[in-house]
């Protein structure tokens, strides 16, 4: 029994802005996201738009607490404010997982750019392949040799994640931060990273000066004030300089709303056999030898990587891997040389180890180096180099077919059993999911499995998902889910949504590539099986959060493969096994450790290094222990107390506004979800002519309805689901195109003056707040206020009175519309009294909404005059050091000059007190302009502040009745 009035005003509240600072200006992305978002989530998002004029944040939750789905909704609102201009910086590691995050839990369109799309897109006339209508991924190194394109582009949000690798800013030899600093200097800035203070306080300095260059004054007085802390006043100073800034939140905190189960660790052994050792020792001397014709010079560190990790995969990795480097030379060498210089022996080109390798591109990308040179032309030398390295390979390829089973294969079959006798101990499914790092592997890994009684249970994933029984699985499920919102229409997408739910629901083990430790959820499974282990701890990390993540309901258990035979292989494992603490705890890879590797991809040439140098078990042991003792893990205890008393708040105090930002979030996302839902029941139901009938059947139980026929052909019919729910349909939320299609509905109706016979009898429940003025009628009416200040806001306001003149309070008016109405005609005219006096009550709720909009505005304007204040003072005090520098050195040349023995050596020194003299008359001058110029700088940054906080009003009547409630 809603009406016209109600799902006007319903809509109108629905569709408003809201301030920054409030859980309501989130609400709406809230319900358009498919994640359980927990209170600490929220409350990061809210920091990052705490203040309008706030250049950005460093949110720095611990690893595990989900920052990405914090900036996911810090994306989504800013998506569905129309600032769409987004760029991704990060690893290029993460690329694919952030690109299926933000279409699978934000329904956020994005691209991933990259050399090779980057270059098509500009082949194909566009400009600047960055000016994008969806929000751009793409890496560091991506974007640090892309930065003139960059500055082109008027971005509304920039993202950086792992932003611990931009906290030496400060450094020259920082070259990427300081490129990325430089090209994104006006661009508001999102930094996460569980690791913003490593080593020194300095690198709070870089972090935050890379968001707001106002935050602190030169390099020179932060160190003079705070990288000596002497007293409490001081850390104070800094933590206050620091808390607009930066974000903590610890796992320990939140222990109320996240259940962490542990991980529990378990190291399969096994001796490679005599064939193996040959094969693994002939080609560790062929990879070491100093001429290679098969690996370009400029490459040759980052394909030596990949080649020991498919020798260290299986036998049928490397011989692959092996017959295509023999191909490529034997190609050159047939070939005329203007093919062979297009070729170039450039591996990069070579299609087959890429796609065995599936982390090739991203080695590239990550570790920056060059491609090849062309060939000049070969010589008779280069030719009969290349038949005996040639011949070389043809015979390692021969020793690695003749192996037909490896050592590591058979012991897998003892690891799953013992993985699974873990997981049954602690009630865990029995699922595994196996990594390798090759294609090749993988195919040995089925044949295998499927010849010990697993060929029923096997499930494959890797890059392309191009196999028959993918191709089957993601046919059968696109039919199960047509028509509805799990079928996004990217078939990479799709395809790997089927092959989860396959795993999930039907298959016991997923052998997968490193394609699957990105973006998937597998919480489901509790046994990880890394057959092949990365040297890159940030690699593993992302593997065992597959399984191990929020919604895990079991322990995981992780098995890992230990080759008793190489002393190498022994030394990598204890290094990420007992420094980085990676595979057993509850929390995993700790923060400090992952926090010291700047890239990923440097620390496995650092382990590739000893691999190649190393020969005995002597070397590999000193080796090892000095690339130990490098990393950082073992940071000094005074900083992580530093750390600890900087960046992080009490813990009662943390779960007080937890509950708060709980309770808050709950109770706006049930008015929200309410009124959407009264509304479209409202609009879908009606009669729309004389042959027309209602779009939708609804069902207010499972509040989900049937969409019988499309009011928009770009709308789709179908079941339609408010909140999340798993089962099929679409998803239902503000902005969806049927929901903006109803509330446009709503808003688009002009509705005249009419009487509205409120039944509180009919509501079926207490509302306290008018049962006051049960009987009585008067006027009422609904006003949409908007205010454009530092942002744009809307309040809408509902004032009424009774036939006596008495005012109802704006909670009263507002509350009327809970209850179901009728339309009637319009009982009498307005008096024009009474008419006045509902404009004086509308007046007066429209001065008190204004006035605490200024108080509010004045707080953001105060805390940003503080900063500027310090900052001036900052500066002031750089320039006075170099003053005060200038005197010390007078003083002490004056006192050489007293104490010198004969008079030559006194003029000399007089000369150079008079050199200083005119040096330090020369600064004071410099002071005097200095100081002029940071005033002004000052004055010019109020004045642009100012500006901004001038209020424009608009104001637009929704509808103006009589009122009347009966009981």
């Amino acid at each position: 029994m809603i009406t016209d009035y109600h799902s006007k005003i319903f809509a109108a509240e629905l569709l408003r802005r809201c301030p920054t600072d409030s859980v309501e200006r989130i609400t709406a992305t809230l319900m358009g996201s498919q994640v359980d978002l927990n209170p600490h989530q929220v409350d990061a998002a809210l920091f990052a738009f705490r203040s309008p004029l706030s250049k950005g944040a460093i949110l720095a939750d611990e690893v595990g607490l989900g920052k990405t789905v914090e900036a996911g909704i810090v994306l989504s609102q800013k998506w569905a404010e129309n600032k769409r201009k987004i760029l991704i910086v990060l690893p290029s590691s993460l690329r694919k997982q952030w690109y299926q995050e933000l279409q699978e839990k934000f329904y956020l369109p994005s691209k991933i750019l990259e050399a090779k799309s980057f270059n098509k897109a500009i082949k194909e006339g566009n400009s600047n392949p960055f000016d994008s209508s969806v929000i751009v991924i793409c890496s560091y190194h991506f974007a640090r040799n892309k930065a003139d394109y960059l500055r082109r582009i008027n971005w509304d949000l920039v993202v950086i994640d792992e932003a611990h690798r931009l906290r030496n800013v400060y450094k020259s030899g920082n070259k990427i931060a300081r490129e990325l600093r430089d090209a994104l200097k006006h661009t508001p800035k999102i930094l996460l990273t569980a690791t913003p203070l490593q080593n020194s306080l300095l690198e709070l300095y870089g972090l935050s000066s890379f968001i707001d260059e106002h935050a602190f004054g030169s390099l020179n007085s932060f160190r003079n004030q705070f990288t000596r802390i002497s007293s409490d006043e001081t850390f104070d100073a800094l933590k206050q300089r620091l808390e607009p800034i930066c974000k903590r939140t610890l796992r320990r905190q939140v222990l109320e709303y996240i259940k962490y189960t542990a991980r529990r660790a378990h190291t399969q052994e096994f001796t490679p056999s005599e064939e193996e050792e040959t094969l693994y020792e002939l080609v560790s001397d062929y990879l070491r030898s100093p001429n290679l014709q098969a690996l370009p010079n400029s490459q040759r560190t980052l394909i030596t990587l990949i080649l020991r990790k498919l020798l260290a995969s299986s036998t049928f990795a490397i011989a692959g891997a092996l017959e295509s480097l023999a191909n490529k030379l034997e190609r050159s060498l047939a070939e005329d040389d203007a093919l062979r210089n297009e070729l170039s022996n450039e591996l990069t080109e070579d299609e087959e180890i890429a796609t065995d390798f599936e982390r090739f591109d991203e080695l590239v990308d990550e570790s920056g180096e060059a491609s090849a040179e062309p060939s000049e032309g070969l010589s008779e030398l280069k030719r009969s180099a290349i038949q005996s390295e040639m011949a070389e390979l043809r015979h390692f390829v021969e020793l690695a077919t003749d192996i037909t089973e490896n050592a590591k294969g058979e012991a897998l079959l003892q690891a799953l059993d013992a993985g699974f006798g873990m997981t049954a101990e602690r009630n865990g499914a029995q699922k595994a999911i196996i990594f390798t790092e090759s294609r090749r592997t993988q195919n040995y890994l089925i044949d295998l499995l499927s010849r010990s009684g697993y060929s029923e249970d096997l499930v494959l994933f890797n890059g392309s998902n191009n196999d028959e029984q993918s191709r089957a699985i993601y046919a059968e499920w696109k039919e199960r889910y047509a028509g509805t919102d799990k079928v996004t229409g990217s078939r990479n997408a799709d395809t790997r949504a089927a092959l989860v739910e396959y795993f999930r629901d039907r298959a016991k083990i997923m052998i997968a590539t490193e394609a699957a430790s990105e973006g998937i959820n597998l919480q489901f499974c509790s046994l990880v099986v890394n057959y092949d282990l990365p040297w890159n701890p940030q690699r593993i990390e992302q593997r065992i959060g597959r399984c191990h993540r929020y919604g895990q309901k079991h322990d995981v258990v992780v098995v890992n493969f230990l080759n008793r035979s190489n002393a190498a292989d022994q030394r990598v494992f204890e290094l990420l096994s007992e420094k980085f603490r990676l595979f057993d705890g509850v929390f995993g890879a700790s923060d400090e450790v992952l926090g010291s590797i700047e890239s990923g991809v440097d620390f496995e040439k650092r382990i590739v290094e000893i691999y190649q140098t190393c020969r005995s078990r002597e070397e590999i042991q000193s080796s090892f222990d000095a690339l130990r003792d490098e990393l950082s893990g073992e940071i000094d205890e005074n900083m992580r107390a530093t750390r600890k008393r900087l960046l992080e708040n009490f813990d009662v105090e943390v779960a007080e506004k937890l509950n708060v930002y709980k309770a808050q979030t709950s109770c706006s996302l049930s008015r929200y979800e309410s009124l959407l839902w009264d509304v479209s029941c409202y609009e879908l139901s009606r009669e729309t002519g004389e042959h027309l009938t209602a779009f939708g059947d609804f069902d207010e139980r499972a509040m989900s309805f049937e969409l019988v026929r499309s009011p928009e052909s770009s709308i789709p019919i179908g079941l339609y689901r408010l909140g999340r729910q798993e089962t099929a349909g679409h998803h239902y939320h503000l902005q969806h195109p049927l929901a903006e299609w109803v509330l446009a509905q709503s808003q688009s109706r002009s509705l005249p003056s009419k009487t509205l016979m409120f039944d509180y009898g009919a509501y079926g429940g207490n509302v306290a707040a008018i049962e006051p003025v049960i009987g009585k009628g008067g006027l009422l009416l609904a006003q949409r206020l908007s205010v454009q200040g530092l942002e744009a806001e809307d309040y809408i306001v509902v004032v009424a009175i009774t036939d006596g003149g008495e005012a109802l309070q704006p909670e009263q008016a507002s509350a009327l519309f809970k209850l179901p109405a009728k339309v009637q005609p319009l009982e009498r005219p307005v008096v024009e009294a009474s008419s006045e006096r509902l404009t004086a009550c509308y007046e007066a709720e429209k001065g008190r909404i204004l006035e605490s909009v200024s108080v509010r505005n004045a707080a953001f304007f105060e805390e940003e005059i503080e900063k500027l204040d310090r900052w001036a003072e900052d500066r002031r005090l750089s320039l006075k050091d170099e003053l005060r520098q200038y005197d010390d050195d007078i003083a002490a040349k004056k006192k050489q000059a007293r104490e010198a023995r004969n008079l030559p050596e006194k003029l000399a020194l007089q000369k150079q007190v008079s050199g200083l003299n005119k040096k330090r008359d020369a600064a004071w001058r410099e002071y005097d302009r200095g100081a002029l110029d940071v005033e002004a700088q000052k004055d010019a940054l109020i004045e642009s502040v100012a500006a901004r906080l001038e209020q424009a009003i608009a104001e637009e009547t929704l509808f103006t009745v009589r009122w009347r409630l009966v009981a």
